[in-house]
């Protein structure tokens, strides 16, 4: 099998990985903050652990501010839900994923809330921060945009975009489920209110966790939307006003949490721009093998990405794709969970076919997905 689908969840994990969860399901798997005995303090511990090593990472104010979710989704609804108010303007991309389309569009049906899109122009930095000034209002609370785009590779200037939020005393969220792990990101100079990401894709962890690191927001003028238990001031009726037990309720997936450290600790070991530089070779290897073939449209270009965007003409990008799988290939064809997105590339009815390389695909994988595709192409 050679596996190509690593913007939805990175394959194989590192042993190291696979090893710690293990490690903690045997070892030390209490449940955190509901005991005093070694059990639950050894799985508070690993948690708070994982929470410095965010914090480090993105440069968070304290390890408090990291909150645990259940995956990208979840934190980026922990964050609208909790900011935006009733009458509030939101802002976001061309090409969000549903992660954030639905739930801007959910929080403004239901407290009254109104939102606009800015467009992107292919990751031109100079043209996006004028659309945005432009389509800014006096009610505007809220920018939430990706960081990198889960089908064309395109990553938005969040530098520039969080400066200008700043300015304007506007919330920004920034999407970090493509970019964390192969992207430096610090939070607290890029002016980021809330960064969202995933153990499970480029931090190369489990599925099953995730973290809203929050930046420059007081924990009291914050809504919750799960209440619970959390182990802290249990005698109370309402949620504490302190992070990271605010959003926390419930118990925390420990496991998750033993294979996020080891995960953070791999792509340290190798660096992100190694490995970001790693995928984004293979992926200009594969847009050269496939651009000047007419069979072929080809939809993204070739950059700082591990992402290929095409289809074989004359197939539909789910046909393609059950052709891949059956001699061992893994793509993914369709909408990609993010039908704005390619509706702005203009991908066509069926969507399109994407390749995404990750650290443990190599050159070989390229040269067998290539005449694999040269094969299916003199089929159609």
């Amino acid at each position: 099998m050679i596996y190509l689908d690593n913007a939805a969840t990175t394959f194989p994990k590192p042993v190291s990985v696979s090893a710690e969860v293990s490690r903690c399901i045997e070892e030390y798997c209490g449940n955190p903050g509901r005991g005093s005995h070694y059990m639950s303090r050894a799985a508070s511990e690993k948690l708070f652990e994982v929470r410095s090593k965010l914090c480090d990472m993105y440069n968070a104010p304290s390890p408090e501010n990291v909150v645990f979710t259940l995956n990208t989704t979840y934190a980026i609804n922990t964050a609208l839900k909790s900011l935006v108010k009733s009458g509030d303007h939101i802002l976001i991309s061309d090409l969000e994923h549903n992660s954030v389309l639905r739930s801007v569009n959910a929080v403004c049906n239901s407290r009254g809330a109104s939102f606009d899109i800015f467009r992107t122009y292919s990751g031109d930095s100079d043209r996006i921060i004028k659309d945005i000034n432009m389509k800014l209002k006096k009610r505007t609370a809220v920018i939430i945009c990706l960081h990198a785009s889960n089908i064309c590779g395109t990553v938005l200037p969040i530098e520039r975009i969080g400066m200008l939020c700043r300015k304007n005393s506007i919330f920004f969220i920034a999407d970090a489920a493509q970019s964390a792990g192969l992207y430096d990101i610090d939070i607290k100079n890029s002016g980021i209110s809330v960064l969202c990401l995933p153990a499970h894709k480029g931090l190369y962890g489990p599925q099953g966790i995730a973290a809203a690191i929050f930046n420059d927001v007081a924990p009291e003028s914050l809504s919750t939307f799960v209440e619970g238990g959390s182990g802290v001031n249990s005698s109370e009726i309402t949620m504490p006003d302190i992070l990271p037990d605010k959003f926390e309720a419930g118990t925390m997936p420990t496991p998750a949490a033993a294979g996020f450290s080891a995960g953070i600790d791999f792509i340290l070991k190798n660096t992100p721009r190694a490995v970001r530089f790693h995928e984004s070779e293979l992926a200009g290897m594969l847009y050269s093998n496939l651009i000047s073939d007419k069979r072929l449209t080809v939809y993204s270009k070739p950059g700082s990405s591990g992402i290929v965007l095409f289809n074989v003409n004359g197939l539909t990008s789910v046909e393609t794709a059950k052709r891949l799988d059956k001699v061992g290939i893994c793509v993914r064809a369709g909408f990609h969970c993010a039908p704005l997105a390619h509706k702005t590339l203009n991908t066509g009815q069926s969507g399109a076919v994407r390749v995404s390389f990750g650290a443990f695909n190599d050159k070989r994988d390229v040269k067998i997905l290539t005449d694999s595709l040269l094969s299916i192409i003199k089929e159609v």
